[in-house]
């Protein structure tokens, strides 16, 4: 029976068991919203840290509860060596029944309850903070794989240019035109390219793997496509504060880091775990200064006495003449003061972190703006009207080659500008603690 019931519990067990073992389909067009999804669903970290969220309940339980009371019986008797004559069992011991309960005095278990809830409040704090930090991470990787898919298309396109220019040459060489020195100089400089083509592969696989990790998928080679375009626009942009959300692309954010800062403290996980630590050293020093108010056991209980019954009473109070417990009462004081610390601390980091995150959206907008003004449009003219004399030999190789470079180097730098410019948006979300259902 015994061992039915062992088979039957582990089959229950294996059965309720979540499903984070298996390996998640991934689907071959990745959105963002699934990536944070799957990530806050199956990432490691973020379990362990729901699993510490249970074990403060456990602590609560546990500490919330009345002690035990206490059941004693004691038989004393004695018989001399040789007697002959005895008396009947009952009336020949000393038997007691005694039942004791011990009174907690001074609030202890309140007090206990009180750092108990403290205690859990702060440990679920970390476990949203730890949320709002894996989300940044997610969307980090997520753009950084999405960053990694333009430069492979710019690389692409690059080396199809370099080869449509080598086949151009080539029918020129063929019909006398041009000698085989620029024909090979050309065919050598597409080693440039296709090694850009390569670099961009790995970069993109690797980006893609990295997002894998923090969705917890163990097979890290899966290949699928990101589909959130780099640049950032209204529609895309997560809100970062209430009236704010329309100036993060046109206005400057630097000049609204007060109001940030004041809705980031009220909001951060990080903040509030630190605030809810305080609570539970001010009410852990009270809990230690409750033993100088010793607690009260009373007890009674039925005494039969060699025929003779009575009814016990009693009460016992240790006398707190040595120890009144001054190291405890010491030892939560000074944690006290260092979660106090911890708290300012917290607080400041989360200042710099919004006033950080608000300089780079505005010092990014900037830098994407200045790049589409000033050279994205340019470099794209000059690459086209480069080209277009080249191909009629109004252009040399050196002019071809040059104009190609500098227009693939300004598309990258331009795609650069517009990832950190995703990545600032999200850092600014984060920061300032966005509820999950606006970012």
């Amino acid at each position: 029976m015994l061992k039915r019931i062992a088979v039957f519990s582990c089959a229950v067990f294996l059965g309720a068991r979540p499903s984070s073992g298996q390996e998640p389909v991934i689907p071959d067009k990745l959105t963002l919203a699934e990536a944070v999804r799957s990530a806050v669903e199956r990432n490691p970290s973020l379990a362990a840290a729901r699993s510490d969220v249970d074990i403060a309940n456990a602590v609560r339980l546990d500490v919330s509860r009345r002690l035990n009371p206490a059941l004693t019986f004691e038989s004393e008797g004695w018989h001399p060596t040789g007697q002959t004559a005895r008396s009947p069992f009952f009336n020949n011991q000393e038997l007691t029944f005694r039942f004791d309960q011990e009174i907690e005095r001074a609030g202890r278990r309140a007090l206990r309850t009180a750092v108990a809830d403290a205690a859990l409040d702060a440990v679920r704090a970390r476990a949203d903070d730890a949320r709002r930090l894996l989300t940044l991470d997610v969307q980090r990787a997520y753009f950084q794989a999405v960053l990694a898919t333009v430069d492979r298309d710019v690389a692409r396109v690059s080396l199809q240019e370099i080869d449509q220019a080598i086949g151009l040459n080539r029918s020129r060489f063929e019909g006398g035109e041009i000698s085989g020195g620029e024909l090979r100089r050309l065919q050598v400089e597409r080693l440039r390219f296709v090694d850009d083509v390569f670099a961009a592969e790995l970069a993109l696989r690797n980006a893609r793997s990295a997002l894998l990790v923090l969705m917890n998928v163990t097979t890290l080679g899966q290949p699928f496509e990101v589909t959130e375009p780099l640049a950032a626009s209204p529609a895309t942009t997560p809100p970062t504060a209430p009236g704010i959300v329309s100036a993060v692309l046109t206005g400057a954010i630097g000049a609204q880091a007060p109001t940030l800062v004041a809705d980031a403290i009220v909001r951060r996980p990080d903040v509030i775990a630190a605030q809810r630590e305080v609570l539970r050293a001010d009410t852990e020093t009270r809990l230690q200064r409750a033993p100088r108010t010793p607690n009260l056991t009373i007890g009674g209980g039925y005494r039969r006495e060699f025929g003779t019954d009575a009814v016990v009473v009693g009460a016992t109070v240790p006398l707190p003449l040595f120890n009144r417990n001054q190291g405890g009462v010491l030892r939560a004081e000074a944690e006290r003061r260092q979660a106090a610390s911890r708290a300012r601390t917290t607080e400041l980091a989360v200042r710099l972190d919004v006033q950080q995150a608000a300089n780079a959206v505005d010092v990014n907008r900037e830098r994407v703006q200045y790049i589409e003004r000033e050279y994205l449009t340019t470099a794209r003219e000059s690459r086209d009207i480069v080209l277009a004399s080249y191909k009629v030999g109004a252009a040399d190789l050196i002019d071809f080659l040059d104009a190609q470079r500098a227009f693939r180097d300004t598309l990258r730098t331009y795609n650069r500008a517009l990832y950190e410019q995703r990545v600032s948006l999200f850092e600014l979300a984060a920061a300032t603690a966005q509820p999950p259902g606006q970012q």
